[in-house]
Formats: C-alpha cells, structure tokens, sequence
C-alpha cells in the first residue's frame, strides 16, 4: 500500500450508514432505540463484508 494513499476503516463507514438507516427505520416504526441498534448491527455486518473485500482485492494486486 502507499503511504501517500489514505485508507477508510470500513467497519466505520458500514456503522454510520447502519445508524442512518436504524434511525430511519426507528422513527417508521416509532422505537427509534431499536431502530438505531439494528441499524448498528447491519452497518457492522456490512462494514465488516467491505472491509475483507476490500482486503482481498488489495492482496490480489
């Protein structure tokens, strides 16, 4: 990897788009607690799948 080259924590992205979504779900159902607390679960799952994607392409170059 370059030094010049910034790399994203995934899993933190993943979180943030998870809460954003959590949020969202929790003022549709109205229980935004346990809206934003899917929405965390989700974004660590989805961050946690672009994280070793992402680290599979880079070990692939």
């Amino acid at each position: 990897m370059n030094s010049n080259t910034k790399s994203k924590n995934m899993i933190g992205v993943g979180i943030a788009i998870g809460t954003a979504v959590g949020v969202s779900l929790g003022v549709v159902f109205q229980n935004i607690p346990m809206g934003v607390a899917m929405g965390v679960s989700m974004g660590v799952v989805l961050g946690a799948a672009l994280q070793k994607k992402k680290n599979s392409s880079q070990d692939a170059e």
